[in-house]
């Protein structure tokens, strides 16, 4: 039996680390034992608890409560805390997912002890490193000894990067294995988009918007949450999209865009709180977005999980940073950048609107990425 080290810390690694732990305790049981460890990146209910409840996730068998703070003060916690339990556990691999602090503090750690580090959506490039998440890819890209990509883009970027697609099994950190294996998050919104009917439908009577279109906004990232002109901006257009076409807007605050809006005390807010159509709410559990996503006609996002999940449910999407890793998704029109450019984001709005169909290709594998991550470990390590 192999062990995995699974180190999760932020909402999205939660998420898509449902679709292994589904796998492991099915198919995998007698072949894989994991020990998940939380470092307490996201760390309040909305953000962490719910996830692990409503989708039915293994306890995490440690947490380091590393919290929030600046990058350098989080990550050194947090790889202090990875090393003494690997210390404890000894497993055979580490497995990470994404791009976050608790990603790059994960692969650190694994290389300094020597111990083999699997990456599950690896190879995604925006080619901005002013990005952080951006940094952290690339790091743990190199440090790893198996690098599991959700899409071809991803596969022909590490190439690029000097990886060598003829390595056999079995790998070592001086000899990675890149194997592409489509994208856990669409495992997961296959499996859970009919249970999101049924257990969230309540949140489409209480918003209001019943048989009606919408739209559904999420803005997470610092580059628009910590700097009030964009994220003034970005609100100004849909607001306005929203009064001049009469149409709602769901708008699930993250905790960090909460925080901006109490302290900027941005001058549109007033005229937000004045549109009864624009429904601020809470952080939406997975299941509550998965059936907003379903449900609305069209997604506004700077994340890039839910980029994906608009394409999963067949919705285009205004993505609201000037760059993606989801290169794919721009390239065959389902998606538009638009930044926090107000004109851009208002032209990409009338573009959908008149854009009835779109094309929705196979470009994250059939659903059974998990299953064949699992496989491929096993090969490599037993």
């Amino acid at each position: 039996m192999i062990k995995f080290l699974t180190i999760i810390g932020a909402r999205p690694q939660i998420i898509k680390a449902s679709a292994l732990d589904r796998a492991i305790k099915g198919t995998y049981s007698k072949d894989i034992r994991q020990v998940i460890l939380h470092t307490g990146q996201h760390y309040d209910d909305t953000m962490s608890d719910v996830f692990f409840r409503e989708m039915d996730i293994t306890q995490p068998d440690y947490n380091l409560k590393a919290g929030s703070g600046n990058h350098g003060k989080q990550t050194a916690t947090m790889i202090e805390g990875i090393e003494e339990i690997a210390a404890i556990e000894k497993p055979a691999v580490i497995v990470v997912y994404g791009d976050t602090n608790s990603t790059l503090a994960a692969a650190v750690a694994a290389t300094k002890l020597k111990i083999p580090l699997v990456h599950i959506e690896a190879g995604l490039r925006s080619f901005n490193k002013t990005m952080p998440e951006e940094i952290n890819r690339v790091v743990c890209d190199h440090c790893s000894t198996m690098l599991f990509t959700p899409t071809l883009a991803g596969y022909n970027n590490l190439i690029r990067e000097g990886f060598n697609p003829d390595n056999e099994s079995p790998f070592t950190i001086n000899k990675p294995g890149i194997l592409h294996c489509g994208d856990v998050m669409y495992d997961n919104t296959l499996y859970f988009s009919g249970v999101a009917e049924a257990a969230a439908s309540n949140l489409i009577d209480k918003l209001g918007i019943t048989n009606k279109d919408f739209l559904l906004l999420t803005i997470h990232r610092d580059s628009n949450t910590d700097i009030p002109e964009r994220l003034n901006a970005i609100l100004e257009a849909i607001n306005e999209i929203s009064i001049s076409e009469q149409i709602p807007v769901v708008f699930p605050v993250h905790p960090r865009t909460s925080a901006s809006l109490d302290k900027n005390k941005l001058p549109i807010l007033k005229d937000i709180k004045e549109n009864l159509l624009f429904k601020m709410i809470h952080p939406s559990s997975f299941l509550e977005m998965i059936l907003l996503e379903k449900r609305c006609s069209m997604v506004l996002t700077d994340s890039g999980g839910v980029q994906k999940e608009a394409f999963f449910l067949h919705k285009p999407c205004i993505v609201l940073r000037p760059e993606t890793e989801w290169v794919e998704l721009i390239e065959c029109g389902n998606s538009i950048l638009a930044g926090a450019d107000g004109q851009r984001i208002k032209k990409a709005y009338s573009h959908f609107k008149e854009k009835k169909k779109g094309s929705y290709p196979l470009f994250y594998g059939e659903g059974n990425a998990a299953d064949f991550i699992c496989k491929e470990i096993i090969r490599n390590f037993r």
